[in-house]
């Protein structure tokens, strides 16, 4: 036969049954049971209140609690998450503290717990990460030091006409300076937006794209129509690597973040697509925290650029130690009694050549360099 297990209840049972029989002293009966006398009294003293019941498992929660979250905050709490439901806890953290900045607010991780109890978490599916670049904004210490441009993916609405979305941000206070519809990646409507921009927020340092149309060409130095006047701007056009969207990593997280807010359903037309872009980026500027900000919003950290949109910027100078070159319509430059093909799209325009060494030229146009010209081999050798 197997060993008789012996419950804790059927112990404390036993224990009673002894103790009404009279024949054990509270001391034997500490010693039979192997506890404390203390324990004995307390379990005599259950039974005369309670009977049985008074024998079981007692709870051990402590019958107030201080540090329980308020029903009122956790109502707030809900209430922030309902009003936009792709908010974790950290932005609705910070969101109340704007609100209700007298109000003593759990730990986020307090909030998280309470989202996922009244079931307003979504499961994400688990996304590979890629270590962070953070080579291209080590020079991004101050608002417009950075401008980021790209097209998000383009979608079709419902009326079978395909959507292009233009962004534009500042990549240091995260703020969107644009979010425009558009038919496609063309240079005008491209050039349309950016001139409105321009003259609403300033000129940046720099503009960062990756390497489409119509930010970058084939030709000599990437250029292109658009980072052409961008140079004549004053303005760096910087190109990430091929395939190496993370170096342009803030832009793409605002890209994301667009896709889950303002693209979760598609728009009509183009007017109510944008409309929808314009309600997206008011509340992006204006109402969405940031974690990399402190947990606040761009609109407190963007500030205009006191440098102005020219209309009409002057044609590019080059100083003592320059030899000029104007740019033929064929896009070639005569150079120490040779022809070299620059492109086409500075037809025209002033080319520097500085010498660097025996035979060999940098080739700019205004500050931007292009490569280098090659007496030697005869050629350009592209940047």
């Amino acid at each position: 036969m197997p060993w008789k297990i012996i419950s804790a209840m059927d112990q404390k049972i036993q224990l009673i049954a002894d103790w009404q029989s009279k024949n054990l002293s509270l001391t034997d009966l500490s010693q039979k049971y192997g506890i404390s006398r203390p324990t004995v009294y307390k379990l005599i003293e259950r039974y005369e209140q309670r009977g049985i019941e008074g024998l079981k498992e007692q709870s051990r929660a402590p019958k107030t609690c201080p540090h329980k979250t308020p029903e009122k905050v956790i109502n707030l709490v809900i209430q922030e998450k309902l009003k936009n439901r792709k908010r974790g806890p950290r932005k609705i953290r910070a969101q109340l503290k704007r609100q209700y900045s007298n109000l003593e607010l759990p730990a986020v991780s307090t909030i998280a717990y309470w989202l996922k109890k009244e079931g307003l978490v979504e499961k994400r599916k688990k996304r590979l990460r890629v270590p962070p670049y953070t080579q291209p904004f080590c020079e991004c210490k101050a608002p417009n030091d950075v401008w980021s441009i790209d097209y998000k993916g383009q979608f079709y609405m419902k009326n079978g006409h395909v959507c292009y979305p233009l962004t534009i941000s500042d990549n240091l206070s995260r703020f969107l300076l644009g979010c425009k519809a558009l038919e496609g990646p063309r240079y005008a409507p491209t050039k349309e937006v950016l001139i409105e921009t321009f003259r609403k927020y300033g000129l940046p340092d720099a503009i960062r794209s990756d390497n489409g149309t119509p930010f970058v060409g084939k030709g000599v130095g990437g250029l292109s129509r658009l980072s052409i006047w961008f140079i004549q701007l004053g303005i760096i056009p910087e190109r990430i690597e091929k395939g190496c969207p993370q170096e342009n990593g803030r832009h793409e997280c605002m890209h994301r973040t667009l896709k889950s807010d303002a693209l979760d359903q598609i728009a009509r037309n183009f007017k109510e697509q944008q409309e929808r872009f314009d309600i997206f980026r008011l509340d992006y500027n204006n109402e969405r925290p940031h974690e990399s900000l402190n947990d606040q919003t761009p609109n407190e950290f963007y500030k205009k650029s006191n440098r102005p949109y020219v209309e009409h910027p002057h044609s590019p100078e080059y100083g003592y130690e320059y030899t000029v070159r104007h740019v033929k319509h064929s896009g070639e430059i005569k150079f120490k009694g040779r022809m070299f093909y620059v492109t086409g799209l500075l037809a025209k325009q002033p080319v520097g050549l500085k010498e660097t060494a025996d035979g060999l030229w940098q080739l700019q146009y205004s500050f931007y360099v292009l490569g280098s010209v090659d007496l030697r081999k005869n050629k350009i050798i592209r940047n």
